[in-house]
């Protein structure tokens, strides 16, 4: 959520960064609704103030023993409450439609950002490694089927479309990949790992911007909680309504959790395979900061996810995102991009973002600088590190074999008691 303090200095600015994500300009309507807010307020205050000065002079009035001075100010304060009663309502109403207008416009896209309005304007920052293309490549739900080891069929029978069912070493090495991931991220790049709910309430998904704009997008239960999306919004909200000390900044978390994602407006796209699903595994990486050093942690985030590409010796791109392809809350996005032999295409494999304060104004997320009194918003950065079930199309894609057999890469061999190849 932007500050409506900023907004009301910077309207232009506001509006040209809506120009860049293609939204139509807002700061004119978000004035006009902190205004009325503003007037119920002062209007609020003014009863009070009325109020409370009637009530000492009524008892002035008692003093002197005017008493129709007085019956007349106590039924100028008992007419007041009614004011105050009805301009209490009219302020909370005011403040809800202020914020329910403030949910719905995205963060502010930084200066780097280039501009425009999809994925075609994306910019490629740096690649990695070799992309192998051999003749009859298979894509990974050929050599899955043909393995016996990956079952569509029976998911469909189970949960419907854009499911699947593992078996065997297939299932054994996703669990592998994660396994993998949360070591190397714990253990080399200060991570701590945390085992979260992937249930939550209505404040949890606000606090990071899934809600209320992409409520479509979301699993819902049945008691009103919601199955998470994304890790990200439980490790997230761990720090929400807090006020932390500078001292434990940053706060670097990761977790391995299922995700569950509706795909609303995704239907024809990856229809055959595990690109995309409506639950899947994922490793997330989550960072709690100080303003000043939000930038720096987001190139540290991203290199740690690059990390487990290179690892796997997996090719891949690292791409920043347009304007019109960053999320909601994001200021600045890199994804990383892993290549595909079977596709013979880029595929994103994970996500980096850092969102400013966007997310904490939202959680009311504050810590306390050194020698200063009053507390601060703190910075939240998101990233995959990285999608599992995506890592392994990416090495069962890259490390086919012309028998249809699938070498297993040296980092995830201790994961999987030695085996070298799936067969």
């Amino acid at each position: 959520m932007l500050d409506i303090k900023w907004i009301r200095e910077n309207p232009d600015d506001l509006d040209r960064a809506l120009g860049k994500r293609g939204a139509a300009p807002a700061a004119a309507g978000l004035i006009a609704l902190d205004e009325a807010r503003r007037a119920i307020i002062q209007r609020l205050q003014d009863a009070q103030g009325r109020r409370n000065a009637a009530s000492k002079e009524i008892g002035q009035a008692k003093a002197q023993k005017d008493d129709a001075r007085a019956a007349q100010l106590m039924a100028e304060v008992a007419s007041l409450k009614d004011v105050i009663r009805t301009g209490e309502e009219e302020e909370r109403a005011a403040e809800a439609a202020l914020a329910d207008a403030l949910a719905n416009v995205p963060n502010v896209p930084l200066p780097d950002v280039p501009e425009g309005p999809d994925e075609t304007a994306n910019v490629e920052v740096r690649s990695w490694g070799e992309r192998r293309a051999p003749d009859g490549a298979r894509e990974h739900f050929e050599l899955g089927e043909a393995l016996g080891l990956m079952d569509f069929e029976a998911a469909a029978r189970l949960s419907g479309s854009r499911f699947v069912v593992l078996k065997g070493q297939l299932a054994r090495m996703e669990r592998a990949l994660g396994q993998f991931m949360l070591d190397l991220h714990t253990e080399e790049h200060g991570y701590t790992e945390v085992q979260p709910p992937v249930l939550v309430r209505d404040d949890a998904l606000y606090g990071t911007a899934q809600l209320p704009k992409f409520a479509e997008d979301q699993f819902r239960t049945t008691d009103g909680r919601w199955l998470i999306p994304t890790a990200e919004v439980p490790l997230t909200n761990l720090v929400r309504e807090q006020i932390l000390d500078a001292f434990h900044l940053p706060i670097r978390l990761t977790a391995l959790t299922p995700c569950f994602r509706s795909e609303a407006g995704s239907a024809g796209r990856d229809t055959r395979g595990m690109l995309r699903q409506h639950q899947f595994d994922k490793v997330e990486l989550v960072s709690i900061t100080r303003p000043e050093d939000s930038l720096a942690e987001h190139e540290r985030m991203t290199t740690c996810a690059e990390e487990v590409l290179k690892r796997l010796d997996l090719a891949y791109r690292v791409m920043l995102l347009s304007t019109g392809d960053m999320g909601f809350a994001s200021r600045k996005t890199y994804d990383l991009e892993v290549w595909l032999p079977g596709q013979k295409a880029y595929r994103e494999i994970s996500s980096c973002s850092v969102c400013g304060d966007f997310q904490a104004r939202r959680m009311q997320a504050r810590y306390r600088p050194q020698d200063e009194k009053q507390p601060r918003f703190v910075h939240t950065l998101n990233g995959s590190g990285v999608a599992v079930g995506r890592a392994l199309i990416a090495v069962m894609e890259t490390y086919q074999n012309a028998d249809g057999s699938i070498t297993v890469p040296e980092a995830l061999r201790p994961y999987m008691g030695g085996v070298e190849r799936i067969g």
